[in-house]
């Protein structure tokens, strides 16, 4: 147990060795990080690629520097615990590979945050600017077309706005562009108003000022809502993580109240360390779980 710290940093010493002189890059770890996130890129979902591109035009993409780090933290975390579960070099270094492993996951998930809440933003953006438009055209399709032109809004709604606005001139109607965009972003904001500009547009509503204003008021409400749940959310997310840690230490508390011979002992069982195992696959559940709950459906109102 004693020289966990100094096998750790052996095996980091060789791996680094070994990189290094089959590296013709003067930075042969950039030019590994490279090669990993070129592999990412190619064998990743569409969806991934996606929210990742988008995340890097946001400027919230984590840097190489700070993926490694995550690597080190995450995968050292793992490693410390399967070795003091089990008191095994192997186990050690299979918890903290599995981990690693999961980082492309955790990516994902953190850059489809981050997507999710671009994306509210630029509907939140879309639904106040059309009825403020609507208010000095008294058009939809016009009002479409003045967001449009604003340059407030950015791909990928800019371009399904364009994508309305061509389907209302080719069919007379806003009926099947309100019906595109609605089944593209199903939020109650924008189904809300859709409907209204509908009714407004084939009953011709004498209130529809009133109408319009009493919708704002209520889009305003709705996003003070969703903004307040995120808040709420990042708060929950920090005792949650800091709960999933601690509950791995229970192990290792119970080891010294034991004591080190009679935790070996016990681990000479079978069932003991596949007990230990379920232990460990639980916690790691559970901290997945969390962490999706966490970073999807950001803005679902």
């Amino acid at each position: 147990m004693r020289t966990l710290p100094e096998l750790i940093f052996l095996l980091a010493d060789a791996m680094f060795i070994i990189i290094y002189r089959k590296s013709k890059s003067p930075k042969p770890l950039q030019d590994v990080a490279n090669k990993v996130s070129g592999l990412y890129d190619k064998y990743a979902p569409y969806s991934f690629k996606v929210v990742r591109e988008k995340s890097k035009e946001l400027g919230q993409e984590f840097t190489t520097r700070q993926y490694l780090t995550q690597i080190a933290v995450l995968g050292g975390f793992a490693g410390i615990i399967g070795y003091f579960y089990f008191y095994s070099i192997i186990w050690a270094i299979v918890y903290g590979l599995a981990t690693i492993a999961f980082i492309p996951y955790l990516a994902y998930l953190r850059c489809q945050r981050i997507y999710s809440e671009f994306i509210f933003e630029q509907i939140q953006t879309y639904t106040t600017n059309v009825i403020m438009e609507f208010n000095t055209t008294q058009s939809f399709v016009k009002s479409l077309e003045g967001v449009r032109d604003s340059g407030i809004i950015e791909e990928p709604v800019l371009g399904d706005i364009k994508k309305m606005i061509d389907l209302s001139y080719q069919n007379g109607t806003i009926d099947e562009s309100i019906e595109y965009f609605n089944a593209k972003y199903p939020f109650y904001m924008v189904k809300n108003m859709h409907q209204l500009f509908l009714q407004i547009t084939k009953e011709g509503a004498r209130d529809a000022g009133e109408s319009l204003e009493n919708m704002s008021m209520d889009i305003d409400a709705l996003v003070e809502g969703v903004y307040r749940d995120q808040m709420d959310r990042k708060n929950f997310h920090k005792r949650f993580l800091t709960f999933g840690v601690v509950l791995f230490f229970l192990v290792v508390v119970v080891e010294f109240m034991l004591g080190e011979e009679n935790y070996i002992e016990l681990l000479n069982i079978w069932y003991v360390q596949l007990i230990l195992h379920v232990i460990i696959l639980i916690n790691v559940y559970f901290l997945i779980t969390g962490e999706k709950y966490y970073n999807e459906d950001v803005g679902a109102e």
